[in-house]
């Protein structure tokens, strides 16, 4: 079976192209393949389908091998593959994933092939309940949570998968891997949630680390950095447009005030192809 590695910020995952593959149980695939010495090494599996409702479908599968409505980085990485390797010749197209339709933007190098991709990720749910949380308010802004003994405040936002922000002064001292599997599964998110800490640089800039949901800290997140400036705004910390830092690079940020929806906007880029033996 073939297949691509590929990464958005060492946002890193396997894609497969499923108009050519036959994939019977993509949940145990992920597991196997996402595993570092015994496999790929990777933060999941994500397979590239045919859509009845988008130009493409995208199916994601964290490396615990638990489904994931979406991902920021991946969604980008779909599109340059989709671009680079001949499946439409088209800079503006749909993907959808989780439901969800998102709206692919194109920016090409000189030889034509894709550097970047801005993503319309459509409006961010606010309401406690949708998110999904125990919270009955919109928006949940200060809820508090305990973890080991940590109290923290939580503003919550779903890009289309459930995430929680709090505001920290330096993510790299913050306990993300020890406090962030606790939090991912408080009983407050019936469906756990991404953990996001963010430090508040300026206006225009945020720092964050995340531990995801089914994965663990990763190098970036993008629905979780769309989360952020969200939060960030709401809170006033920060304009409805900015630089997000992660550990794995930054990605640009903007909720746009005319239409509501959140636009991100950073590279992809292929590692390499290989053939899948086991």
């Amino acid at each position: 079976m073939r297949f691509t590695k590929m990464e958005g910020l060492g946002n890193d995952y396997v894609y497969i192209n499923a108009f050519e593959e036959q994939i019977e149980n993509p949940s145990e695939l992920a597991v196997k393949m996402s595993r570092y010495h015994f496999g790929c090494g990777s933060d999941g599996l994500i397979l590239i389908k045919p859509s009845q409702v988008a130009d493409f479908c995208m199916e994601m599968y964290n490396n615990d091998g638990s489904y994931s409505e979406m991902c920021g980085n991946g969604i980008r990485c779909v599109a340059k593959y989709c671009h680079d390797r001949g499946l439409t010749d088209k800079v503006d197209f749909t993907i959808e994933s989780g439901g969800q339709i998102k709206v692919m933007h194109l920016n090409l190098r000189e030889d034509g092939t894709t550097e970047s991709v801005r993503v319309d990720m459509g409006f961010p749910e606010l309401d406690g309940e949708k998110i999904p949380s125990l919270a009955k308010s919109n928006p949940v802004i200060g809820h508090g949570l305990e973890a080991n003994g940590n109290r923290y405040s939580f503003t919550l936002v779903s890009m289309g998968n459930p995430h929680a922000v709090t505001f920290v002064e330096d993510p790299s001292a913050a306990p993300v891997t020890v406090d962030g599997p606790v939090l991912e599964c408080d009983p407050f998110f019936p469906n756990k949630a991404n953990i996001e800490f963010v430090q508040v640089i300026d206006r225009t800039h945020a720092r964050m680390r995340v531990w995801e949901r089914g994965t663990g800290e990763t190098m970036a997140c993008g629905t979780g950095a769309c989360a952020v400036l969200v939060a960030c705004a709401m809170n006033g910390f920060c304009e409805r447009e900015a630089e997000i830092e992660l550990p794995g690079g930054t990605l640009h940020i903007e909720w746009n005030e005319q239409d509501g929806h959140v636009y991100m906007t950073g590279p992809a880029a292929f590692v390499y192809d290989g053939v899948w033996l086991k």
